[in-house]
């Protein structure tokens, strides 16, 4: 289960990657990237923007919900309690006596 957990994780971390990647900066137009008109009739009439965003967000909420499931399930547990050994903090280690001073 865990393996499986792993590889969508990273199978994600890869396509969140490639999508943001893939966004354009304030300037610049996606329509480059695939060659003009290209963007439109491949994303549809809204172009790639919305398609990017809304993939953006899937994928950032996807990420977050397997990181923390991968974290979940890697937590080990303590075995035993303190209760259980005796050593709460009642009882206390001996305090050794410092050695005399040589010569006295």
């Amino acid at each position: 289960m865990q393996t499986f957990i792993i590889t969508i994780f990273i199978l994600v971390s890869i396509a969140l990657i490639v999508v943001v990647l893939l966004q354009s900066g304030k300037g610049a137009d996606i329509g480059a990237v695939f060659g003009g008109a290209g963007g439109q009739a491949l994303f549809g009439s809204s172009g790639p923007v919305d398609f990017l965003n809304k993939a953006t967000w899937v994928l950032a909420i996807i990420f977050m919900i397997l990181a923390l499931t991968i974290g979940y399930f890697g937590f080990k547990r303590p075995q035993k309690s303190i209760m259980d050994t005796g050593q709460g903090a009642g009882t206390k280690p001996p305090i050794s006596q410092p050695a005399a001073p040589p010569g006295k």
